[in-house]
């Protein structure tokens, strides 16, 4: 059998093939299930996730979490059983018929990130604070750790 073929003036073109993967993958990350449960995942789906980074020094843990033109009152954070839940939306401008867009890249819509909280921090201490774009939470340290290792008498 024979079958026709489209003839495309330009040769295939493999960086323009590795772009589309990996946008594709970002989507797919983007979509995962990001949520805990007592040790299982909850099939928690986000929209996007924002970029974070861990710090830590002697006094604290320092979480920030880039989410730039999101609303303070959009956003909330949580912790429950040991585990560190920030969630919130980035809406998505209303259109204008006058404009046109030739390239949409940011992501709207919910999103999701869960950290198991380190066992030598204060939940009771936690704080978090919002500004230009960033959400900074502040896991302070216990000031006398809980000791990690007991021994357990043998019968």
């Amino acid at each position: 059998m024979n079958s026709l073929t489209r003839w495309e003036q330009y040769p295939w073109d493999p960086f323009k093939e590795l772009e589309t993967i990996g946008n594709r993958f970002n989507r797919l990350m983007g979509q995962l299930p990001m949520r805990y449960d007592v040790g299982r995942e909850a099939m928690t789906a986000a929209d996007w996730v924002p970029n974070v980074d861990v710090s830590e020094d002697d006094k604290e843990y320092l979480i920030k979490a880039e989410i730039p033109e999101v609303d303070r009152k959009d956003v909330k954070v949580t912790v429950h059983q040991g585990i560190l839940t920030l969630q919130g939306t980035r809406k998505k401008e209303t259109e204008e018929k006058s404009k046109r867009f030739h390239r949409v890249e940011r992501s709207y819509g919910s999103f999701f990130r869960s950290f198991i909280v380190p066992e030598d921090a204060s939940e009771e201490k936690m704080k978090a604070e919002f500004k230009d774009g960033m959400l900074l939470v502040h896991l302070p340290k216990n000031e006398n750790p809980k000791a990690r290792m007991r021994e357990v008498k043998i019968e």
